[in-house]
This record gives structure tokens, C-alpha cells and sequence, in this order.
């Protein structure tokens, strides 16, 4: 009920945590977070390769992917030298599922930064009223840091899969193309190389803000409590 009636009583901005590694590292994290979500969601590329019929211009051919890496979504034709009409060809691999686990990730962790800034900035009296809120709040971060080590494990393991089946010289290997497909150049991965970084930055920050938000905690204890007044008032031997 006080907690209620604290929270009631209004918005009271106060910079001053952001001065403190508890609220210092929780912008860290809000920030690295749009970083590592923003780079895998809205990633598009296309690998490329050309098709060499003799008496004939070469004719480049760019199989296109993006997120979330359903490659057999998009297909692509590779141009017969015979001149007749090519069939539908697709890339392999379904790499979905540990991207959108990364970027959900990522966007649950934006959200819970943006909130504990709020509570943080805000509302440190309702914070720090008792010790459910430090202990709520040490329980989910930790619960993200776990995640972060999972989901960027899981899609640093889908990347390594999705450069190895858009990879040029892996694509010419299609029986279609024969001897008569050259490679080309590799499809531009910086942003997707990037994420994966994020991720285990995250994973860093996450875990080590765990100890600030510990020592919050009832279950810290001060290595230097203060002095009773019957300690202080104590004469000397």
C-alpha cells in the first residue's frame, strides 16, 4: 500500500543515478541493445555470381536474402546457354529462428532498460522503498544476461550457417550452372558481423551490471557497517 501511495505521489526527475554504475550501465545497455537488434532486423543483401554462354554477354545473376533469413523465400533464375526457359532456383536453409530469438532478445531488453531508466530517474524512492524492487530487478537482469549469452551463441552459429549457403562458390556448384558460372563477390555481411559483436557485449554489460544491482540488495552485506553509539561512547582500556 505505501508503495502505491509512493508511486502516486508523482514523477520526480533526479539525474543523479546516471552518476552511479547502476544507472550509468543501464544506458550502456539500452544503448548496445538498439545497436544489436537494429543491425540484424533490418539487414537485405544478395550474393552474386555470372553465368558465361559462349558466343554470348555474360549475364550476372543475385540471389537476394534479408531478415529473418528464410532463404528458400525468394527464388532466382540461372539463364540456360540452350536458351530455353530456366527453372525456379532457391537458396537452402531456414535460419529464422535464431535471428528472430536475437532481435526478440534484443527488444524485450530495450523495453526493460527503457523502464528501469524511468524507475531509476524517476521513481528512486518507490526504488528503493523496500527490498522487492532491487531484488526484482537483479532476478530479470540476470535473466537477460542469460539470454544474451544463448542468443547470441544461436545466431553466431545461424550466421557462420547463412554465409556458407549464399556463399558465390557454394552457389555455382548448382548443377544447373555446370562449368559455365563464375563466382562473384561475396555478399556484404559488416552490419550482420556487427550484431553478433552486440550480442556478447551485451552478454558483458548485462552480467556485470548484475553485481551493481546486487549490492542494492538485502543480500549484500556492507564489509563496513557503522558504529553502534555504544561502540562510539565506549571509553578506552
Amino acid at each position: 500500500m505505501d508503495s502505491v501511495q509512493q508511486l502516486a505521489s508523482g514523477f520526480t526527475l533526479d539525474l543523479g543515478p546516471l552518476k552511479e554504475p547502476l544507472g550509468f550501465i543501464r544506458v550502456l545497455e539500452w544503448v548496445f541493445t538498439i545497436f544489436a537488434f537494429a543491425t540484424t532486423g533490418g539487414y537485405s543483401g544478395s550474393s552474386h555470381f555470372t553465368v558465361n554462354c559462349i558466343g554470348a554477354e555474360p549475364k550476372d545473376v543475385s540471389p537476394a536474402f534479408a531478415y529473418p533469413f528464410r532463404l528458400p523465400k525468394s527464388p532466382y533464375q540461372i539463364p540456360l546457354c540452350n536458351g530455353s526457359t530456366p527453372d525456379d532456383t532457391y537458396l537452402q536453409g531456414d535460419f529464422s529462428s535464431s535471428a528472430e530469438f536475437f532481435v526478440c532478445v534484443g527488444v524485450f531488453g530495450f523495453l526493460y532498460c527503457t523502464a528501469t531508466l524511468v524507475l531509476y530517474l524517476g521513481f528512486q524512492h518507490v526504488y528503493r522503498l523496500t527490498s522487492r524492487g532491487p531484488t526484482i530487478d537483479l532476478v530479470v537482469t540476470a535473466a537477460f544476461a542469460f539470454l544474451w549469452l544463448v542468443s547470441s551463441s544461436a545466431w553466431g552459429k545461424g550466421l557462420t550457417d547463412v554465409k556458407w549457403a549464399t556463399n558465390p562458390g557454394h552457389l555455382v556448384m548448382n548443377d544447373q550452372c555446370n562449368s559455365t558460372c563464375k563466382a562473384g563477390e561475396f555478399p556484404s555481411m559488416g552490419r550482420l558481423n556487427a550484431s553478433v559483436i552486440f550480442g556478447f557485449l551485451n552478454l558483458m554489460l548485462w552480467a556485470g551490471n548484475c553485481w551493481f544491482i546486487y549490492k542494492e540488495t538485502p543480500f549484500h552485506k556492507d564489509p563496513n557497517p557503522p558504529a553502534t553509539m555504544e561502540e562510539e561512547g565506549a571509553p578506552g582500556p
